[in-house]
């Protein structure tokens, strides 16, 4: 798939959706894959801030760079990117009422591509939830990548 784009949405945008974004394109590169990849919030609780300290600090445990400012998601977002990927149900249902009607996103549980399971909100947990978060988007990029793209030949965890 040529110019594939993904936006990584949760609530606050700065625990699930950066660490979706990083891993996601993380996965992606260690596969070969060119993607584009960013992430965003339902809310405006963060507008502008760094992800969670906690966020960036299980994505340093595991290597995968991290860097982003929080946003709040805009109309223009589900026509810029190829997919829309939801971290759970509540933020699903916000993303398809704000959706416009020109959208050619696909908006989607990010889990569907895999459990169906949503990516439970870490913020009032610990570093085990987070990580939790983390290795729960390695499993959902893999299975979102062999989806999209094919399955994976290079044996990626």
């Amino acid at each position: 798939m040529s110019n594939l784009s993904v936006l990584v949405v949760c609530l606050g945008n700065i625990c699930r959706s950066p660490i979706g974004e990083a891993v996601l394109r993380h996965v992606a590169k260690e596969r070969g894959i060119d993607i584009t990849v960013d992430s965003a919030g339902t809310s405006n609780y963060h507008i502008g801030e760094d992800p969670d300290d906690r966020s960036v600090a299980i994505c340093r445990k595991f290597e995968v760079p991290i860097k982003h400012a929080a946003r709040q998601v805009q109309e223009d977002d589900f026509r810029r990117f190829t997919h829309v990927l939801a971290a759970d149900e509540a933020n699903l249902r916000n993303l398809n009422r704000v959706k416009p009607r020109n959208a050619t996103a696909e908006v989607r549980l990010w889990g569907s591509y895999h459990d169906n399971e949503p990516i439970g909100d870490p913020y009032y947990g610990g570093m085990k939830d987070f990580e939790k978060v983390y290795h729960q988007c390695v499993r959902l990029s893999n299975a979102f990548l062999d989806d999209v793209v094919g399955p994976s030949t290079q044996g990626v965890e």
